[in-house]
């Protein structure tokens, strides 16, 4: 009730530990606290929030126009409902490396588990679209390191995404990926996102590469195959997130409910496909604060009344 019983650092040290236990997590994206808690109940091991979601969710695209404080209390709504660890798209830092910094600190304030930080230059574009430009490898570092020094929480999560495969392209590509990916664990990265990878070999190749977490995108419409988790488990992935692939879904049904009610008057023919009253209400545990209420209110004043 009102929010999730865990305190964020055990929440981290539970993210930790998931990671080296060498199961696969599968992190769908939240595009609202209200789908953070859905996932939860359908016994997913996380919860991810996406800048493109974000973006979407007001109205922009997804080109670095959202700022760090609509991420950072967007994101501590969303892990606030939810007692899974919160992973963050975090886009290039919101900055400089000090502002980097205090991304770090303001996500960890609003009690995600972690972040990542990409290699691309300002203003980014979606991982999947073509003309992608990726920063020189020093500056990519420093944002890594900055992050790392700006952490507090020995067990938030610094996620570094390279973008470096869609610039060159082919083999070139790839090898360019595994080695900034190298360059980055050493700079302080706890574990890599390599974007937009092709194959399963290419995911392979980077594992190989690597001796921190390989998260895979597995986003529709993108650059990758819909891989499954056991696929990629196969291959030594170690997180899946599905960006958002929620928000497609939800924006689908509304489409075509929008079409019928403009075509047929009302929304009847709908009412089958839609989350009932009672299903809300038990999603969002609204027994638990009735009885809260009940219990604080539901007393007898007796003689202490007074004239």
């Amino acid at each position: 009730m009102l929010q999730s019983t865990l305190p964020p650092h055990e929440k981290r040290a539970a993210f930790r530990e998931a990671l080296a236990s060498g199961k696969l997590l599968r992190l769908p994206g939240a595009f609202n606290p209200l789908s953070a808690q859905l996932i939860q109940e359908k016994g997913f091991e996380g919860v991810y929030v996406s800048g493109a979601v974000l973006s979407a969710d007001l109205g922009l695209p997804d080109i670095g126009l959202t700022t760090l404080t609509e991420v950072s209390q967007r994101a501590g709504q969303i892990a606030r409902v939810t007692d899974l660890p919160t992973l963050v798209d975090a886009d290039t830092g919101f900055g400089e490396p000090m502002n980097v910094a205090r991304t770090v600190q303001l996500m960890e304030d609003a009690g995600v588990a972690g972040i990542h930080i990409e290699d691309q230059v300002n203003p980014k574009r979606c991982g999947h679209l073509d003309g992608k430009e990726v920063v020189d490898e020093s500056t990519a570092l420093k944002r890594i390191a900055a992050a790392a020094a700006g952490r507090r929480d020995a067990n938030f999560l610094i996620m570094a995404r390279t973008d470096i495969r869609g610039v060159a392209g082919g083999e070139q590509g790839l090898r360019d990926a595994v080695d900034r990916a190298k360059a980055l664990v050493d700079a302080g990265a706890d574990a890599i996102f390599p974007e937009a990878m092709a194959t399963l070999e290419e995911f392979a190749a980077i594992r190989a590469a690597v001796d921190v977490p390989v998260l895979a995108n597995m986003t529709e419409f993108g650059k990758s195959e819909l891989f499954t988790v056991s696929q990629l488990e196969s291959v030594g992935v170690n997180l899946v997130i599905f960006p958002v692939s929620l928000l497609r879904l939800a924006m689908g049904a509304a489409e075509r409910g929008l079409d019928a009610l403009g075509t047929e008057g009302s929304l009847q023919s709908q009412v089958p496909s839609m989350q009932t009253r009672a299903r809300l209400y038990e999603l969002v545990d609204y027994s638990g604060y009735s009885e809260f209420d009940a219990g604080i209110f539901t007393f007898d004043l007796g003689n202490n009344r007074q004239s």
